[in-house]
């Protein structure tokens, strides 16, 4: 396969645990293990889910952060590496990951459930987003997208060729009339990875990924229109704030749009480091990524690099309900204070 390069905590203290739980078809699941470093493991996301932070990671990994302070993990049908959560309100949540893993909440993360797995896709799922409780997507390596209209009780992959090139159309036209074998296995793994979804304020849907990808969608990602942008390499991150759409991704490659996403400037950073996070905590716009690199835009998108924290990767930071500001990374959760 040829994937592309993807990128101290409070404790609670948990024995070492393993049991099986039934998914949503009634079946039983190995879950991950409970271990007591779970929260200094991989952190690759982190989300709000009613009061508190779901964050999910490697081996299956998901904790919550409880009203004391620490970090719980919790038991998952998976052992699969996830990379990604969403919470739709304060209850239903979703996280995506390897195997084209999918797993439901009910109860804000205490409890999950398998909702989708394919071993033979044998590819991860890097972003899920849903507009309720019903309608979702989920997007992954080598152009996978997976669409649900009833809560994920079932999933329907797709495949869209407007967002390819336009060689590369042609190519597979040409190759489903001369070789429908090798169209297949070629449509299989032609289209680019995606990497994020970024609903925006008017309804509309923006999806980024690999190669420069930017494309934005008006009905929930059935159709897509792929934009120009000056960029060419692997885009991980993407975030609107006031008004104006943020896009970031290799060596330090930062982009900003007015809401007409028609001209794309870039913004010079202090740090050339891949960026893997845009944030919005406290009425700043944050910028994390490889090399510990933390980098505060103003509201002028100047750059100003707050913090970096050596020998670690920054995936993201979420502020929990007291104000304290949560990183994620190589180095699992860690409290950070940021002026």
């Amino acid at each position: 396969m040829k994937f592309r390069s993807l990128f101290g905590s409070v404790i609670c203290g948990l024995p070492l645990v393993v049991c099986a739980v039934p998914d949503e078809t009634g079946q039983v699941a190995l879950t991950s293990q409970l271990q007591p470093l779970a929260s200094q493991a991989l952190v690759l996301d982190i989300k709000h889910a009613g009061d508190t932070l779901v964050a999910v990671g490697e081996r299956g990994h998901i904790l919550r952060l409880l009203a004391t302070g620490n970090w719980q993990q919790v038991l998952t049908p998976s052992r699969n590496l996830l990379t990604r959560v969403t919470f739709v309100d304060a209850n239903n949540g979703w996280a995506v990951g390897h195997d084209a893993t999918i797993l439901h909440s009910r109860d804000a993360g205490v409890t999950w459930q398998l909702q989708y797995r394919s071993e033979t896709l044998a590819r991860p799922l890097m972003d899920v987003y849903f507009r309720d409780a019903q309608q979702g997507l989920a997007i992954g390596a080598y152009g996978l997208l997976l669409r649900t209209q009833d809560g994920g009780k079932h999933w329907q992959r797709e495949f869209h060729d407007e967002l390819l090139n336009e060689d590369d159309k042609q190519y597979l036209q040409q190759l489903k009339t001369d070789d429908p074998q090798v169209y297949q296995q070629e449509a299989d793994s032609i289209l680019p990875h995606f990497n994020r979804l970024l609903p925006l304020p008017d309804g509309r849907l923006l999806l980024v990924g690999e190669m420069g990808l930017v494309a934005v969608s008006d009905d929930l990602g059935a159709h897509w229109q792929r934009l120009q942008f000056p960029y060419e390499g692997s885009l991980f991150a993407a975030k609107e704030y006031n008004g104006q759409v943020y896009v970031g991704g290799l060596r330090g490659n930062l982009f900003v749009s007015d809401l007409s996403l028609q001209s794309w400037q870039s913004i010079a950073l202090p740090q050339v480091a891949t960026i893997n996070g845009i944030t919005q905590v406290a009425e700043q716009l944050w910028v994390t990524g490889n090399s510990g690199v933390i980098i505060r835009l103003d509201a002028g998108n100047r750059a100003q690099l707050v913090r970096q924290l050596k020998g670690e990767n920054l995936l993201t930071l979420a502020a929990d309900p007291t104000g304290r500001i949560w990183l994620a990374g190589t180095k699992g959760l860690q409290p950070i204070t940021l002026e």
